[in-house]
């Protein structure tokens, strides 16, 4: 009893720290992949903080923008340089990203 009482509260914990566990994830792929670019707004980067420049963006969608951040676009690579980035770890980065923008 106290083997099944002990598995399920790791796995409770282990389910319930997955949120902040992806949230520090995105965090490091903002930190580390996205933001020297677009602080700067190097290569033709829209800015952190430059609504107009993200709202055509915003506009299209996160898919949209998850496809162009895939495949590259402009002076940015593919996959923003992240190349062991999932699709899911890319997603959860735009949002943070351009969640001030909203």
């Amino acid at each position: 009893m106290r083997v099944k009482i002990a598995t399920i509260v790791s796995v409770s914990i282990l389910l319930l720290s997955a949120p902040l566990t992806w949230a520090q994830d995105a965090q490091s792929v903002v930190d580390t992949h996205c933001k020297a670019c677009h602080l700067a707004g190097l290569g033709g980067a829209p800015k952190l903080d430059d609504r107009a420049a993200w709202a055509p963006r915003l506009a299209s969608g996160i898919d949209a923008m998850l496809t162009t951040v895939t495949s590259g676009k402009g002076a940015m690579p593919m996959k923003g340089t992240c190349t062991s980035c999932t699709e899911d770890q890319l997603r959860a980065a735009i949002e943070l990203l351009t969640q001030d923008v909203r």
